[in-house]
């Protein structure tokens, strides 16, 4: 665990120096310290900052550790950093990959069950109750969509509301793919226009699962591919949502949102450098 830590500070650092980023040498925490204890909070603490805190301040990793109110103010101000970095890791990535071949899905992560809807506090629209076909039942949250390599390692993400449906996620990704990609998707993607847009624009072509009224049927061996793949897309994303927990304390908002993406963060460097 020791370790580890010592790896993903390294790699944040050097993102953050490879992107130029300038701060204050006057801070008790840099920034890079910041983003570290969080993401270690999300990998080995279930998302639980104080105990992150403690970790690094005992083992002497960050003698200086901030106190909680201050650390969480501090890490709400590099929410967009957080999120740069990410996509910065992400484009990475996509470089030395020796695959062309991406994985889109999306995945519920809920604020709180439908009980407790009418008492939560950190948003309240009807916006955010979707609903999981898998399992035949509501949820009040957000529905992350996310964009990963052919091995299940994620490269984009993307929030929208629980009611939000999928198609939406061609326009809310960047998808800054190398030209001749393909995305694998379900047919609850299904956008001619948006494929036609990616096709022409970037080059990217969106392989879609074709629905039996669809009217832009597959040849029988693209179906079966699709099918296939279809399948590991489903192996992929369950390893994800497992290391989500099964509630994410949070007070705003933001800093729930916040969570999510430390989660999406720590699960991308554990498989693609960490293990």
């Amino acid at each position: 665990m020791l370790n580890k830590t010592i790896a993903i500070y390294a790699i944040i650092d050097d993102l953050l120096k490879a992107i130029g980023h300038d701060e204050d040498c006057r801070r008790d925490m840099s920034d890079a310290e910041i983003i570290t204890t969080a993401i270690i909070a999300a990998m080995f603490f279930n998302g639980n900052h104080s105990k992150a805190c403690s970790y690094m301040k005992d083992h002497k990793l960050i003698p200086n550790m901030l106190e909680k109110s201050r650390f969480n103010r501090r890490l709400h101000g590099v929410s967009m950093l957080m999120n740069d970095l990410f996509h910065q890791l992400g484009m990475i990535l996509k470089e030395i990959s020796d695959s062309t071949e991406y994985l889109l899905d999306s995945f519920p992560v809920p604020i709180c069950d439908n009980i407790r809807i009418f008492n939560v506090k950190l948003i309240k629209s009807e916006e955010y109750r979707g609903y999981i076909a898998s399992k035949k039942r509501y949820f009040y949250g957000v529905r992350v969509q996310l964009l990963t390599t052919k091995t299940g390692v994620p490269v984009e993400f993307a929030f929208m509301p629980g009611s939000a449906s999928d198609v939406r996620a061609l326009n809310a990704l960047p998808f800054n793919l190398p030209p001749g990609s393909e995305v694998y998707t379900d047919s609850a993607y299904t956008d001619y226009m948006s494929e036609d847009d990616l096709e022409q624009t970037s080059q990217i072509k969106l392989k879609v699962m074709r629905k039996k009224n669809s009217k832009r049927q597959d040849e029988p061996c693209n179906q079966y591919i699709k099918q296939h793949v279809r399948h590991y897309i489903e192996t992929v994303f369950s390893s994800i949502t497992c290391v989500l927990p099964k509630s994410i304390h949070a007070v705003t908002y933001q800093g729930f949102l916040l969570k999510v993406e430390a989660f999406i963060f720590a699960f991308t460097l554990k498989q693609a450098f960490i293990e």
